[in-house]
């Protein structure tokens, strides 16, 4: 559940910023007739997200045995490419956000149509919404359909809440500090992934195993108990992980922190706009 919790809480809020941004400059600039085709856009999104989403599980449950693993393993593997680049890349360029996005709302509303703001707001959202399912069908293998819901249901509930206050100007948020430390769960969770991912691959025989089980501490910590099976889905946690789980989560780990955790440039801004941090 917390894994699930997690992804819908960071992408959840993601999106209601991006949202603000597009309503307080409407808002700001006298456009307020453009504000229904934002929503009208949000709303395709969400069903087109939600279809996307219904399909990946849909297709993960008629598939069997070594298909069944190959299939979760590639969807695991590609929630770390985008889960990495995603995080990486907002950390790197959210102090260029609202500058960026301001500009092509400026320039969908001067043409006055409400169907090209809808289809700006529908752009904006689906990609956050499409990866949101990715990375929950991908958490899902190591919860329950019932915890993943609960937990997802949750996250989402709180980034309306979190967005509604950004929205009136709550200074009480800190945006940055949010983002940099479920950035960095969302790392952890992306190791997780990806040992996971190349263990579906070895249990279909597609990838070599060297050694099957290099320690077992399930007697200590048991990843099918409370805390161990916490541990499993938000951090990848095995009680008797593989040769290639343990070289590799490490490794992910170290390249992934380097890029997330270095300095951000100087601070860019747009041309004609104030431009400040979404995530500040």
């Amino acid at each position: 559940m917390a894994q699930a919790l997690l992804i819908t809480l960071r992408e959840g809020l993601e999106i209601s910023i991006l949202l603000v941004i597009v309503l307080a400059y409407l808002k700001r600039t006298n456009r307020a007739n453009l504000i229904g085709p934002v929503w009208k856009g949000t709303a395709a999104a969400l069903i087109v997200s939600l279809i996307g989403g219904g399909a990946l599980f849909g297709l993960g449950v008629g598939l069997e045995g070594a298909a069944e693993e190959v299939f979760e393993g590639s969807a695991m593997l590609l929630a770390v490419i985008v889960l990495s680049w995603m995080i990486i890349w907002m950390r790197s360029q959210a102090r260029e956000i609202r500058g960026r996005l301001e500009i092509r709302v400026e320039q969908v509303a001067l043409k006055g149509s409400g169907v090209a703001m809808a289809f700006l707001a529908f752009a904006v959202v689906v990609r956050e919404g499409l990866e949101t399912a990715l990375f929950l069908f991908s958490a899902s293998k190591t919860a329950s359909p019932v915890e993943t819901t609960v937990g997802g249901l949750l996250g989402v509930a709180i980034a309306i809440i979190l967005g509604r206050l950004i929205y009136q100007g709550s200074h009480s948020i800190n945006l940055r500090m949010f983002f940099n430390v479920t950035g960095v769960l969302l790392i952890l969770f992306a190791a997780g992934l990806l040992a996971r991912g190349l263990h579906e691959f070895q249990e279909a025989g597609y990838l070599f195993i060297f050694v099957e089980h290099v320690w077992d501490i399930n007697g200590v910590i048991n990843e099918s108990g409370v805390f161990g099976g916490l541990l499993k889905g938000l951090f990848g946690y095995n009680g008797n992980p593989s040769l290639i789980e343990i070289v590799v989560y490490p490794l992910y780990l170290a390249i992934a922190l380097a890029f997330f955790l270095k300095p951000a440039g100087p601070e860019k801004r747009a041309p004609g706009n104030e431009v400040a941090t979404a995530a500040e």
